[in-house]
C-alpha cells in the first residue's frame, strides 16, 4: 500500500472520529494503515513542501503589512504568539481537548484586512496507530489532518480544510486549494501554535494558538 493511499485512509478516519461516523472496525483498520512516524516529506505535495520552506518569508511579509496597516499594538499585545523566533525545544501536545484561536495576518488582495483575530473554538488532538491527529471541531473553517515528526523544534501538520456545514473532508492532495500545511511549535508552558504560511485564502500567514481546554487563555 503506497504512502498517499495510507494517508487518505488515516485522514478519513480523523474526519469520521470528529463527526462520529466511523465504526470501531473502520477506526481500527485506519489506525493500522496510518503513516505513523513517517517523514512528512514522503506525503506532502510539492506545493505544500514549498510553502513550508517559505515560512519565514511569509512571516516577514505578513507582519510588515499588518504593522503598516496600524496593527502594531495588537501584534505586540500577543507577545510570543506572533514572534517568529520564539519556538522552544518541542514537546508533543498530549492527546485531549483543546481551545484554539486563529489570527490571520497580511492580506492577499485589496479589500481584505491585514490583521483579523478570531475567537476561541474547540479543537481536539488524538493518537491513533502512532500518529497524532488534529481536528478543529467547530467554526466555519475547520482544519483536519495529521501531525508528523520533524527534526529540531517543529512538527509538521498536513491536512485539508472543511468549510461551512460540510461533514466530510476532501482527500489530502485532491484539491490544492483545500490542502493545508503548517508548522507546530511550542511557545510556552502547555502552549503551542500552528503556523500556516501562504494559506490559499485571505491572508499571507495564519497563526493558530492551542492550549488545553482546562487551561485559562493568556
Amino acid at each position: 500500500m503506497n504512502l498517499r493511499l495510507t494517508w487518505t485512509l488515516a485522514l478519513a478516519a480523523t474526519v469520521c472520529a470528529a463527526n462520529g461516523c466511523a465504526s470501531d472496525r473502520d477506526s481500527a483498520h485506519a489506525a493500522t494503515t496510518a503513516p505513523a512516524a513517517r517523514n512528512w516529506r514522503d506525503v506532502a505535495t510539492d506545493a505544500d513542501a514549498l510553502r513550508l520552506r517559505q515560512w519565514r518569508e511569509a512571516w516577514t511579509k505578513a507582519l510588515a503589512a499588518a504593522r503598516t496597516a496600524g496593527a502594531e499594538s495588537s501584534i505586540a499585545s500577543e507577545g510570543p504568539l506572533l514572534d517568529p523566533d520564539v519556538a522552544l525545544p518541542l514537546q508533543e501536545p498530549p492527546p485531549g481537548a483543546y481551545r484554539c484561536r486563529t489570527i490571520k495576518i497580511g492580506a492577499q488582495g485589496e479589500g481584505l484586512l491585514n490583521y483579523v483575530p478570531y475567537p476561541w473554538f474547540d479543537c481536539r488532538i488524538s493518537r491513533e496507530g502512532g500518529a497524532l491527529r488534529f481536528v478543529k471541531v467547530n467554526g466555519s473553517q475547520r482544519p483536519v489532518g495529521v501531525i508528523l515528526p520533524q527534526t529540531g523544534k517543529r512538527m509538521v501538520f498536513l491536512g485539508t480544510l472543511q468549510l461551512g456545514d460540510e461533514t466530510n473532508a476532501l482527500d489530502y492532495g485532491r484539491d490544492r486549494e483545500r490542502d493545508l500545511a503548517a508548522l507546530l511549535e511550542l511557545i510556552g508552558e502547555r502552549r503551542w501554535r500552528l503556523v500556516f504560511p501562504y494559506p490559499h485564502f485571505e491572508s499571507l500567514i495564519d497563526v493558530m494558538e492551542l492550549v488545553p481546554a482546562g487551561q485559562a487563555p493568556r
